[in-house]
C-alpha cells in the first residue's frame, strides 16, 4: 500500500488499536485477500479467516490476560498465488466485501489489479501473515497462517441484513472449486450446486443472480449435471 493510502487509512481508522480487526470475527469469516505478486500486480482470492479461539488465558474482551491478542488464522490449500505471495511478501490486504460478484471473481478466476482495495470493500485490514503449520489432506497440501493486522479501516457502515441468496453464492464457490478434486464426489457437488442455484433464484437479488450466473459460466456445472443424468438412464 502506498504512503498516501496508508496515511489516509490511519485517519479513517481513528483511535482503534493497530492490532485490532476492523470488524467482529466469529467462526470463519469469508473474505477477499489481495496479495502482491512478482509482476507488481495485486492478486485477489477468497480467504476464510478463523476467529481466535478463547481459552482460560483470555479476558472477557477476547484479549489475553497479559494484554496481547491471540491471532486470527487462515488456511491456504494447494500451491496458490496467495500462498506464494504470503511467503514472498509476508502479508496482504484482507477485505470484507458486500458484493457477491466480487467474491466470485476472487474465488474462481485469476483476478489481478494495480490497486489492492476493491470498491466493494466495506472494511479492510492490512495483515502480516506468518506460516505456523502445514500438511496434506486428500492429496492437497495445506498451510496454516497466523494473521496480524498492522493497519485497518472501515469504509462503509451498513445495517446487518440476512440474504440466503448471498450465503448460497459463497457456498457455491466452495462446491464449484472442488468439482475436479478427486477427494470429493462429483455427483454430490453437482447436487449441492443445484440446491444453491434454487436458493439464489428464490431468495437472491440481482447481484446474487449475476454472481451465480458467473459461476455457471466459469464451471459449466449445469451441462455436467445434465450429462450425468443422461448417463444414468
Amino acid at each position: 500500500m502506498s504512503d498516501d493510502e496508508a496515511a489516509d487509512a490511519g485517519r479513517r481508522a481513528g483511535d482503534r488499536d493497530s492490532d485490532d480487526w476492523p470488524v467482529e470475527l466469529r467462526g470463519v469469516t469469508e473474505t477477499v485477500v489481495a496479495t502482491l505478486g512478482p509482476n507488481d500486480r495485486w492478486n485477489f482470492a477468497a480467504l476464510g479467516v478463523r476467529a481466535p479461539e478463547s481459552d482460560a488465558g483470555t479476558d472477557d474482551s477476547g484479549g489475553s490476560a497479559t494484554g496481547s491478542h491471540p491471532p486470527a488464522t487462515a488456511t491456504t490449500w494447494g500451491n496458490t498465488r496467495t500462498r506464494r505471495n504470503f511467503h514472498r511478501q509476508g502479508g496482504g490486504v484482507v477485505q470484507f466485501v458486500s458484493d457477491p460478484r466480487a467474491f466470485v471473481e476472487a474465488a474462481m478466476t485469476i483476478y489481478e489489479r494495480d490497486s489492492p482495495l476493491l470498491d466493494s470493500a466495506d472494511a479492510w485490514a492490512e495483515v502480516e501473515a506468518t506460516a505456523v503449520d502445514s500438511g496434506e489432506d486428500g492429496g492437497t497440501e495445506w498451510e496454516e497462517w497466523e494473521l496480524r493486522p498492522v493497519d485497518a479501516a472501515v469504509e462503509q457502515r451498513r445495517p446487518f441484513t440476512i440474504n440466503r441468496g448471498f450465503g448460497a453464492v459463497i457456498d457455491a464457490t466452495v462446491a464449484a472449486s472442488r468439482l475436479d478434486v478427486p477427494a470429493f464426489d462429483t455427483d454430490d457437488l453437482l447436487d449441492r450446486l443445484a440446491y444453491f442455484a434454487e436458493t439464489v433464484g428464490k431468495c437472491g437479488g440481482e447481484r446474487e443472480r449475476e454472481a451465480f450466473a458467473r459461476i455457471d459460466e466459469l464451471t459449466g456445472w449445469r451441462e455436467r449435471a445434465a450429462a450425468r443424468r443422461n448417463e444414468s438412464f
